[in-house]
């Protein structure tokens, strides 16, 4: 008996998807650990190599950052060049940043290579999904992108654990680094090996204005809110004229792209209401996903006294809900067919997670933040893979990387944001709860060493309990606040219309023969 032969010349056998599917799991496995392994362990960090508080936020923020500016750059570029060829590129150029990190001896140092890092990630992350687009038709899509969202969120997720664990064994700090390079080089090898792709445009153009002005976009928001409260005001002339050097490089970014050849973002993606939709509903999953590893292993660490290992431990629940949301909806998808149900219940199940993780202070039971964790690692792995699933049954395979990329842009910038927004709500409430906590010892506040310190160990016990209190009570609005931003979310879900999955890679059979691929090995 005899196998049928592709429906398409792209399509590629099974063995061969699982293989590169190996390849680039690997790369997404690097590119997500990387960006939260060092929660857990910036506090060593940052001691080791006597950075501030400010420091102490931008190791995250500039990965991040560099990342969300970067994607939809690698994504156009996807759709231009060879695939392979860009994420070897991004691949090495990870290795680089990691290594430099790791060797860093100076907090400008490790923010520099931590930069280096974010923009490989923004590659990696664009270009799997990218990829996987190129090679599996929508209707089986489902079953990959489950495993690929399952990795992603595993990596997330788990990312403050291995950080934990690295830090509190005998390694050090600085193999939070080192430990990303062996699977940048696993991916590397084994995408050079199995990895063939078409060339699909050969008239490369590449609109530079575009990139400059998003990345302007993007970057003033994120320093602005920043300094703000701090080094300025909130309503002062510094934040007027970030706000308004915000948009006018959002309008200038606007014009450009509806005048140029090969927009960075075409604009007609968001003419299509599937697509509009769930970039919205994006931006609620990255904060929900960044800012959950982030702020609640400062809360176990600062708040309730755990160790880097032991506050890992303690968010499994969202890792084994996330996994059993991504690949259980996958699968299903892969053999029904239906995937808003999923989208809508993802939805839920986040704002139920946020919603009740709003409600903790420094003495909620574990038991308890258990059960949120995990209704929120469900709501997670439901939406995050499926909302770009569904924009991608929308477009050609020519147009996926753009596409896809738009989705994972706005999920990047919700989590960049929302961390940066989110941290500065946060420092402000623990200022406040430190001061009348203080008020209440007749104890003056220069005693607690300023409200943005972590530095229990020095401070009278007394003091070092106010501050926890702070930081325990306060943790819960910030993930109130999230909730709110996860409504928008259902909202936006709950309107997109359910296209059946197609089962083929391109939207049309092409009729041009000029225009015929050729493999790249």
């Amino acid at each position: 008996m005899t196998t049928a032969p592709p429906k398409h010349p792209d399509e590629l056998d099974r063995r061969t998807i699982i293989e590169v599917m190996v390849g680039l799991l690997a790369a997404l496995f690097t590119a997500m650990l990387s960006s939260t392994i060092v929660a857990n362990a910036l506090p060593t960090i940052i001691g080791d190599l006597e950075g501030t508080q400010s420091q102490y936020t931008w190791v995250v923020t500039i990965s991040l950052l560099a990342m969300t500016v970067s994607t939809p750059i690698w994504a156009k570029l996807s759709d231009l060049l060879n695939k392979k060829i860009l994420v070897q590129i991004a691949l090495v150029t990870f290795v680089v940043g990691s290594v430099v990190a790791g060797f860093a001896h100076d907090v400008p140092t490790l923010l520099g290579a931590r930069a280096l890092q974010g923009l490989a990630m923004g590659g990696l992350t664009a270009l799997a999904q990218a990829i996987i687009a190129s090679i599996i038709p929508p209707r089986e899509r489902g079953r990959y992108n489950g495993y690929m969202g399952a990795v992603m969120t595993l990596a997330t997720v788990s990312g403050p654990l291995v950080g934990g664990v690295i830090v509190d064994s005998a390694l050090g700090w600085r193999w939070t680094f080192f430990v990303c390079v062996p699977f940048a080089v696993i991916s590397l090898f084994t995408l050079q090996r199995y990895l063939k792709l078409p060339t699909l445009v050969k008239d490369v153009s590449v609109d530079y204005a575009g990139a400059v002005l998003i990345a302007i976009a993007a970057s003033l928001p994120l320093l602005w809110v920043t300094f703000a409260g701090d080094a300025y005001a909130w309503v002062s002339m510094e934040s007027a004229l970030f706000v308004g050097g915000t948009l006018v490089a959002t309008l200038a970014f606007l014009f450009v792209e509806s005048r140029v050849r090969e927009p960075l973002v075409p604009l007609k993606v968001f003419k299509d209401r599937t697509t509009s939709l769930a970039i919205v509903a994006s931006i609620a999953v990255g904060i929900g996903m960044f800012g959950s590893s982030v702020f609640l292993g400062q809360y176990l660490q600062v708040a309730r006294d755990y160790s880097p290992t032991e506050a890992g431990v303690i968010t499994i629940p969202i890792m084994l809900g996330s996994l059993i949301g991504t690949i259980g909806s996958g699968q299903l998808i892969a053999r029904r067919g239906k995937w808003k149900v999923f989208l809508v219940s993802g939805a839920a199940l986040l704002i139920g997670g946020l919603g009740l993780l709003g409600t903790i202070d420094h003495a909620t039971p574990l038991w308890q933040m258990w059960i949120f964790m995990t209704l929120m690692g469900l709501g997670l792995g439901m939406l995050m893979q499926n909302l770009v699933l569904a924009v991608q049954n929308t477009v050609d395979v020519t147009e996926v990387g753009t596409t896809s990329g738009a989705v994972a842009f706005f999920r990047s910038l919700g989590g960049t944001v929302g961390v940066s927004v989110l941290g500065a709500i946060l420092a402000s409430s623990v200022k406040d709860k430190i001061t009348a906590g203080l008020q209440q010892l007749g104890v003056p506040a220069s005693q607690s060493g300023g409200s943005g310190t972590l530095d229990l160990a020095n401070m009278p016990g007394p003091v070092a309990d106010v501050v926890r209190m702070a930081y325990g009570d306060a943790t819960g609005e910030v993930f109130l606040i999230a909730a709110g931003v996860a409504i928008i979310a259902l909202v936006a879900v709950a309107f997109i219309k359910e296209v059946p999955l197609r089962t083929t890679l391109r939207m049309e059979e092409p009729v041009d023969p000029e225009r015929e691929p050729t493999l790249v090995g």
